[in-house]
This record gives C-alpha cells, structure tokens and sequence, in this order.
C-alpha cells in the first residue's frame, strides 16, 4: 500500500488498529472454540487489567467459576490448573479489547486536535469508537447469558458480538482507503451495487456462521454435500423451516450455513461475469480475481471444518479466512466507487 504523506500518520494509527481488530476476532473464535468464554464471571473494566497473581487469587476466580452451571454440569472435575488454561484464553480477549479502546481513543483525540480530519471522516471515526464501545458492553451481555441457567452463552448474542465485530472491520479498512486516497467519487459504479450486496450477504453469513458455533451445530453431519442422507438433514421435514424456533435447530442452522454459500458464489460468479463484460470494469479484474480467490478458499475450508466435526485449528483457520473475504470485498466495493 502507497501511504499520502499528509495521511501517513492517521494510516498507520489505523492499519494498527485493523491488525487488533483481526486479532481479536481470532482469539475470539478460539476462545468460544476452547469453551473458554464463560471462565471470567465479573466484568471488572478496570480492576479486571490485573490477572490472578498468587494461588490465592486463583483459587478465588476459581471459586467464582465453580458457582456457574457450566462447571457443575458439565466441567466438575475440572481442576486449577485446567481452569487457568480456559482463564488465559478469555483474559486474552478481555484484555486486548481494552486495549483497542486505549489505542484508538487516545491518538482520536489527538488528531481531532491537531484538525486532521475532515467532519465526515471525523464523524465516521467517532462513531467506530461508539461501536468499540457498544462492542465490550455487547461481550459482556453474552457472557452473562451462560451465568444463570445456561451451560453456555445465548447464539443469538455470540452471533450479534461477532456481527458487530467484522461491522468495525469494515469501517476501519473503509476509512483507511478513503484516507489513503485524494479523491473519491460514489457516483460511478461499473458494477453497481452488486458488491456492496455481495458483502452484507458475507456479514449475514457471518452471523450465521456463529450461530453454527453457538449451538454447536458444526460437530453434526459430518458429510458433504449430503447432510446424513439426504440434501436437508435427516432430523427435519419441511415444516420445521417455517417454526419460529428454527434458528433453535442446529441441523437446520447448519444446512441454511451451506446453502447460503451456495448461493454467495452463485451470486459473486454474477459479479465475476458483469466485470469481464464490462470494459469500464477492466480496473476491478484483480481485486474480483483476489475476492474470488478467497471466495474459493473459504469455501473449501468450510467443507473441511465440516468434515472434521468443527476441530478446533480447522474452525479456526475458517473464520480467519472470512476476515480477509470480508477485507478485499470492502476493497472491491471501494475500488467499484472510484473513478480511474
């Protein structure tokens, strides 16, 4: 990436801040993969930055974790040690989302005083920040779901947590392009609004998706393309894909995943072919080809997760892969708005 000496300082506050973001939705995955999210049980914004030090300290949080359903019904035997591991991964996570909130809001105020920004940029930065905000209030309102009556958190709030997530993604690598570039011009679009359409429909899939692994939907049907034997799992009939509770079903939760992907690359091959037709388009062939790409990739590792009954480095790898679909169709929608 070319940096505009003018904006050179602003772009890298917010390639740094994109690389925590990324990082966060990873030890995110990895700690709902871990089944790690529900071993902190007091959300201690800033007493909460120190971690158990002494035996005693950890024998306190231990304690606290011991009061909640998912120890006693599921992890009774579990020891300390096996607690600190489960611990580790959630303070992680706790953790580097204080720190993208320190990082972000200091040097935002900084530029606003030195009159960086313009008032849109300023106006969509703030708001990023509200969203950071929003997010840890978000996080804990998940956790606290799996406290009471729960072995774990709801999937309607882990799905909502990682929307809003890949939501401030977006945003940041929006704002990097526009800083990153003189002009910009919405007015012309080869492509129309097709790749905008196509990304809200990766962000609907990414919500989805976390559902799947809310419910755990990814260690059932361990087959493609068929779900057991047949196309619509082997648990379900037709009239259960009109119950209100159908999001409740993890076979079903699991089969709207695979045919919304489906119908992601049937859509996106639709793109594909407006850009080769369209000689105003030639411009757009290398980011369509990069989107395509890990379009692709996603995909395959999304049967492979599948297959492997949701392993855990799998799962991993496949949300990481949504993070950079998710980054070059944010590119592709910028590059179809500006005129070249």
């Amino acid at each position: 990436m070319i940096i505009k000496n003018q904006n050179k300082y602003l772009v890298f506050w917010l390639l740094l801040i994109t690389s925590l973001v990324v990082l966060m939705i990873v030890v995110g995955g990895l700690t709902r993969l871990t089944d790690s999210g529900l071993s902190i049980t007091k959300w201690d914004l800033f007493k909460g930055i120190i971690p158990p030090l002494s035996y005693n300290d950890w024998n306190i949080a231990f304690s606290l974790y011991k009061k909640i359903p998912e120890y006693t019904i599921i992890n009774p035997t579990m020891t300390v040690d096996e607690f600190k591991v489960i611990y580790w991964w959630e303070y992680a996570h706790r953790l580097l989302g204080r720190v993208i909130g320190i990082f972000y809001i200091l040097p935002l105020l900084f530029f606003s005083f030195k009159k960086k920004f313009n008032t849109k940029n300023l106006v969509s930065l703030y708001f990023i920040f509200f969203l950071i905000c929003v997010q840890g209030f978000i996080g804990w309102y998940m956790v606290s779901s799996g406290l009471s009556d729960r072995t774990d958190v709801s999937h309607y709030r882990l799905s909502i947590h990682l929307t809003v997530a890949f939501i401030i993604l977006v945003m940041l690598v929006w704002n990097i392009l526009v800083l990153n570039k003189l002009q910009f011009h919405s007015f012309k679009k080869p492509l129309s609004f097709f790749p905008l359409i196509f990304l809200i429909l990766i962000l609907i899939q990414i919500s989805v998706g976390a559902l799947v692994s809310g419910l755990d939907a990814g260690q059932i049907y361990q087959s493609w393309p068929l779900m057991g034997n047949n196309y619509i799992p082997n648990d379900t009939n037709l009239s259960d894909f009109l119950n209100i509770g159908l999001f409740q079903v993890p076979s079903i939760v699991q089969f709207i995943h695979r045919n919304l992907a489906y119908f992601i690359f049937l859509f996106f091959l639709y793109i594909f072919y407006l850009t080769i037709i369209n000689k105003n388009a030639f411009h757009l062939k290398s980011i369509v080809l990069i989107v395509l790409f890990f379009l692709l990739l996603q995909i395959f590792l999304g049967i492979l997760t599948i297959l492997s009954g949701a392993q855990i480095i799998l799962a991993s790898i496949h949300q990481i892969g949504s993070i950079f679909l998710v980054i070059s169709s944010t590119v592709l929608i910028y590059k179809n708005s500006t005129i070249k």
